[in-house]
């Protein structure tokens, strides 16, 4: 498929797909949001990769959702741009392969809850992160969901209170990325995690993927009767066989 506001193109068995509105610091339009879930659905479908970066075009990652479709809009209208974006986030984390944000630049709004609803996030050291609709009297409260999953509720608080910007540094430190690297190294540091989960079962990725956001939100005790019964199921699978037999005759798996 054609795509006007998001490019995609595989590599390594790598798939990366570019914010692609510079000049709107690749704001969330609908339409960039249904480019998005499009391609995202159809990389978990076919499988040819196994990981995803998202990231973006221009100077910034993403400066959140398009103040333009949502300013005199009807509330029909929003509420589809909201669903939209929801169902998004909530796809990112059903489909097999990993998806990892490569961040430059500023990550605000619907821009910082699409960094928050990615499995792993890198940043580049001058990037910077906020939630800041209380400003203009639009509490973020669908960036909220996402962001205060992935950080500790004072400090989800405070960015949703307070709108300020948050360091790549400390967004570190509070959960919210996993790396901070040098600027000029952001491509080659993301690409570098993406290679290395790539070399294992996609099969096996993504039973431990979706098996982490099912027992994430369990008790302790149904979060273990859930894993016992996909890790013994997962041990007979082929994947598994090859990888334990391969460990055991000291050579390189291979992967159906």
């Amino acid at each position: 498929m054609e795509y006007e506001t998001i490019t995609y193109e595989e590599k390594e068995r790598i798939g990366t797909i570019t914010l692609n509105r510079p000049d709107k610091r690749n704001a969330l339009s609908l339409e960039l949001l249904e480019e998005l879930s499009h391609c995202v659905q159809s990389a978990g479908k076919e499988k040819n990769v196994k990981v995803l970066i998202v990231k973006g075009a221009g100077a910034a990652f993403s400066a959140g959702h398009d103040m333009q479709q949502i300013l005199g809009e009807e509330l029909d209208d929003i509420r589809h741009l909201f669903d939209t974006c929801a169902e998004l986030m909530l796809l990112m984390h059903k489909i097999p392969q990993p998806v990892i944000a490569q961040v430059h630049g500023i990550a605000t709004a619907a821009g910082c809850q699409l960094v928050a609803a990615c499995d792993l996030a890198v940043a580049g050291e001058s990037s910077l992160f906020a939630t800041p609709g209380v400003k203009i009297g639009l509490f973020c409260t669908t960036p909220m969901v996402p962001l205060s999953r992935a950080v500790g509720r004072k400090k989800a608080l405070e960015m949703l209170l307070t709108g300020k910007f948050l360091p790549a540094r400390e967004a570190m430190a509070h959960g919210l990325i996993n790396m901070v690297v040098p600027d000029g190294k952001l491509e080659e540091e993301t690409m570098g995690l993406a290679r290395e989960i790539a070399q294992y079962s996609l099969v096996t990725i993504g039973i431990g993927k979706q098996t982490f956001y099912r027992q994430i939100e369990m008790s302790d005790a149904g979060a273990y009767h859930y894993a016992k019964e996909v890790i013994s199921a997962n041990a007979v699978m082929p994947d598994a066989v090859e990888g334990m037999s391969a460990f055991f005759e000291k050579r390189d798996p291979v992967w159906e």
